[in-house]
């Protein structure tokens, strides 16, 4: 049974923040938190902004809001370690009593956390983020989105919740749960999907960027999604063995036809064409299946060095004045 928080009781909210060459939108999603919540007295704001390698001003700006703006942490990494990585570092920094991991570009509304918060104080334990409209993204980013999802939620498991990003309000036990997970590889939407607890959605529509543009490209979504699918299923390895066995059998049983037509017909010369096209075919199947293992050996491989999945630089807590 949920059990339901008290409306009027005070909590800490963590707003994690990761970012990389985001210096005009940092301001605005600053000033948007500060008036979507000035009604809220009951609700304390953390901001734990990850800077995440940047090489433009992101850290001078995020410096010169901490002056005026006394509840924001800033964890610099030492470089650009990726959005994963710095959503780790994110969650590892923030002590609120609940956390939200939040796009700097506003197009994760942060009003739609007040009704998550409703949804918490219900018992919900994770409230995520449904985005119900993707115009704003391009044709191929929506056709693309869907197909993984798609492909995803049939090889792997734990299924991931269709059009839903890391925006997500989670109790802290989720992210302490999150936090015992060792693997220094990570797939931040399978991770939270895996922990499970209790879940419900809040659908939005979300709107375009309030500045900036985009850091991730094609190949970077390819490989996250390969990142994705190989983190949570060994369904490639089995369907490479599967396909291998049915190739045998084929070839088995075209061999036994061969057998028999000479012995009825006599020696056939086959054509040159017809045995480069199976050379060459089996020869791509092999390298393929070659390719499949080795994305999980080289997973296998970095996560046996053990090294971690970020380093910091430095942290500026809120009442540090000193510059970088």
């Amino acid at each position: 049974m949920k059990q339901n928080k008290k409306i009027d009781a005070m909590f800490v909210l963590s707003l994690v923040v990761p970012v990389f060459n985001e210096a005009d939108a940092v301001g605005l999603f600053v000033d948007k938190v500060i008036e979507v919540f000035a009604a809220e007295p009951n609700v304390g704001i953390e901001f734990v902004f990850v800077n995440d390698g940047s090489n433009d001003n992101t850290l001078d700006v995020l410096l010169a809001l901490q002056q005026r703006c006394q509840n924001l942490k800033i964890v610099d990494l030492s470089r650009n370690f990726g959005k994963e990585a710095a959503l780790t570092a994110g969650l590892d920094s923030a002590t609120g009593n609940v956390v939200v991991p939040i796009d700097v570009d506003l197009q994760d509304p942060p009003e739609l956390i007040l009704e998550m918060i409703n949804k918490w104080r219900e018992g919900y334990e994770v409230v995520l983020g449904r985005r119900i409209n993707r115009d704003t993204d391009s044709l191929l980013k929506r056709v693309s989105a869907n197909w993984f999802y798609r492909i995803h939620n049939i090889m792997a498991n734990p299924k991931l919740p269709k059009n839903v990003g890391d925006f997500r309000l989670m109790d802290r036990s989720i992210v302490d749960a999150i936090k015992k997970l060792p693997e220094s590889r990570r797939f931040m939407k399978g991770l939270f999907t895996w922990v499970g607890f209790r879940t419900t959605y809040v659908d939005y529509v979300r709107p375009n960027r309030a500045a900036g543009t985009t850091k991730f490209n094609g190949w970077k979504l390819w490989n996250f999604a390969l990142e994705g699918i190989t983190s949570f299923s060994t369904a490639p390895l089995r369907i490479w063995a599967y396909l291998g066995f049915t190739v045998s059998l084929v070839s088995f049983v075209f061999a036994v036809f061969i057998a028999l037509k000479v012995l009825m017909h006599g020696v056939d010369v086959p054509g040159y064409a017809s045995l480069m096209v199976a050379v060459t075919f089996l020869g791509g199947l092999q390298l393929i299946g070659i390719g499949v293992i080795g994305e999980y050996l080289g997973r296998v491989y970095i996560e046996s060095k053990r090294r971690p999945t970020y380093l910091v630089r430095r942290v500026f807590e809120p009442e540090d004045k000193n510059g970088p």
